[in-house]
Formats: structure tokens, C-alpha cells, sequence
């Protein structure tokens, strides 16, 4: 598959799904937007603990790492004013703190943690991209100072409700995959919102998107959903994923004509006739439906083909010509 995801997504996200694009690895790229991670990644050392110290001679450092440390404190670097970058991914960190001297931070990593509750940023005002991946996070909370954030990822906790993020005015990027949201909601003031991702979560209805209108990717997959609905205004979509839920039928996406890529595997689609919903997007390239009762037809990827002419990837096997 091409890659494509959020550009750079920009820089940091390539760690996650990058990689896993260039190699053709679907199914890692699809475990990494959802919020999935690789235990080996997230597992102890057995090495004794480490201490943030020492630094004051970077002080004119833009970019410090500290991952896989066994940092238990984030402390020691109100000298580092001129970072704009601060990596602290798979530490043992359980509360943020002590930032509040890096005004000039724009990046911040603290992935892989034991934090539980977002705090202590209110400072960061120039903070545009911040990632919280596998933490114990259960609320949204504590973001609205964050005027500049552009790419928020909080995948792989304990959320249930999406709120608080009305004065994210500047955020393109949100994921929010493999927590426990039941409902699609509170998203309106998101408008520059270009990328949703809220894969394995426990949404049962498409629902909550119509301001979206600059949306141009949303990942849905792993979900409760029976009905594709409420696209009516997301027209800039050029990639949908809603695999692996309880759909039975493609519909309401004819207006969709900017479809690129429309993942579609794990449902119950069963009538050849659905496709006609896909006919308007003249540059549609990857459909992916196996494992629906289509795949059943001995004539599958031919019917597909004659279908939809654009098509260059059928599931995970390029066409042939």
C-alpha cells in the first residue's frame, strides 16, 4: 500500500505508523493507528532506577530523548528553556510535572507511563504536538490553554466520554483508539480537524461528525456499528475505515468522491449491488472487503475489478495488469 497516512503526521506519528506503511505491513500500521502496542516495547528492564540530572550544560539544547530510562520523576530540567522537543516515552513516570520553565517546548512525548490523569501544562502554550499513548488516562481534561496543539494522541487508555476539546481550535490530529468511548460526540468545535482516529473503542452509531468538514481521514474500525450514517457534510474524506464492525450494507456514501482508500473487511456485506456506492470516486485506489459474504463468490476480486475500474489494491494484494 502507498504510504500516505497524515504526511509527517507528522514527524513523531512515523514512529508509530511510518515504518509500518514503507514495509507494506497493513496489519501493523492498522495495530498502530488503533492505539495497539508491542509488549517488547512497553516491557521492564529489571535495570535500577533512573534519574533525571546532569543536564544543566544543554541549555541550549532544542531536542532531549529520555526514553526506556526507568525515569520514575520528570525533574531537574527548568534550565533547558530552549527545548522544543521532549521524548520520555516507555518510562515510569506517574505524574506531570515540572515543566512549566519549558515555555518553548512544541513536542512532548510521554508515552508508555503510568500517568492517570492529563496535568501540570498549563504552561506549554506553545505545545502543538503531545502524545500520552498507553497510560491510565480515564478523562479528558486540562486542555484548554492548548491554543496551538495540532496533534493530540491519547490511544491505549481508560477514556470514556470524548470532552473538553472545544478550545483545540488548531488541532488536526486526534486518536483515541483502544479506550472505552461509547459515543461519537462533542467534536463541533474541531474544524480544522483533519484526521479521527477511534478504533476499538464501543461505538455502536455514526454519529457527531457533521462539522467535520475538513475531516479527510477517520478510522472506525474494531467498533459496534450497524449503519453507515451521518457523512452527509465530511465530503473531503479520502480514507474510511470502518472494518470490522456490524454493517450489512454500503450505503450513504455516494457523495463521498474524494474516496481513496475504503476499508471495509469484517462486516456483512453480502450484495454485489453496495458497490454502485463507490462509483463517484473516480480515484478510489485500496477496497478492502474480505471476510465479508462476498468474499464467498468465486469471481470476488473480477467482480470487484469490473466494478470499481480505478481500484489498484484489493485487500492486501496489488492488482495485476
Amino acid at each position: 500500500m502507498a504510504a500516505r497516512s497524515v504526511g509527517e503526521l507528522q514527524d513523531m506519528e512515523v514512529d508509530r505508523r511510518g515504518e509500518s506503511e514503507e514495509s507494506g505491513d497493513d496489519d501493523t500500521r492498522r495495530r498502530s493507528i488503533n492505539g495497539d502496542v508491542d509488549p517488547s516495547q512497553a516491557a521492564g528492564t529489571g535495570k535500577e532506577e533512573s534519574k533525571i540530572e546532569g543536564l544543566e550544560v544543554l541549555q541550549k539544547a532544542k531536542t532531549l530523548s529520555l526514553r526506556q530510562n526507568l525515569i520514575k520523576k520528570i525533574e531537574n530540567l527548568d534550565s533547558l528553556t530552549s527545548l522544543r522537543e521532549l521524548d520520555l516515552y516507555d518510562n515510569q513516570i506517574r505524574k506531570l510535572e515540572n515543566l512549566h520553565q519549558l515555555t518553548e517546548l512544541e513536542q512532548l512525548d510521554v508515552s508508555f507511563n503510568i500517568l492517570r490523569k492529563v496535568e501540570g501544562l498549563e504552561q506549554l502554550t506553545s505545545l502543538k504536538k503531545l502524545f500520552l499513548l498507553h497510560n491510565k488516562i480515564s478523562g479528558i481534561a486540562n486542555l484548554d490553554h492548548f491554543t496551538c496543539l495540532e496533534m493530540l494522541e491519547l490511544g491505549s487508555n481508560r477514556i470514556r466520554v470524548i470532552e473538553n476539546l472545544d478550545a483545540l481550535s488548531s488541532l488536526q490530529s486526534l486518536f483515541l483508539g483502544t479506550n472505552k468511548i461509547t459515543k461519537l460526540q462533542n467534536l463541533d468545535g474541531l474544524h480544522n480537524l483533519t484526521v479521527l482516529s477511534i478504533q476499538s473503542n464501543r461505538i455502536t452509531k455514526l454519529e457527531g461528525l457533521q462539522n467535520l468538514v475538513s475531516l479527510k481521514e477517520l478510522y472506525l474500525s474494531h467498533n459496534g456499528i450497524e449503519v453507515i450514517e451521518g457523512l452527509e457534510n465530511n465530503k473531503k474524506l479520502t480514507t474510511l475505515d470502518i472494518a470490522a464492525n456490524r454493517i450489512k450494507r454500503i450505503e450513504n456514501i455516494g457523495h463521498l468522491t474524494e474516496l481513496q482508500e475504503f476499508w471495509m473487511n469484517d462486516n456483512q456485506i453480502d450484495n454485489w449491488s453496495d458497490l454502485d456506492e463507490l462509483k463517484n470516486a473516480r480515484s478510489l485506489e485500496t477496497v478492502y472487503l474480505e471476510r465479508n459474504p462476498l468474499q464467498k463468490d468465486p469471481q470476488y476480486r473480477r467482480k470487484i475489478m469490473l466494478a470499481l475500474p480505478s481500484v489498484r489494491q484489493i485487500d492486501a494484494a496489488f492488482i495485476r495488469f
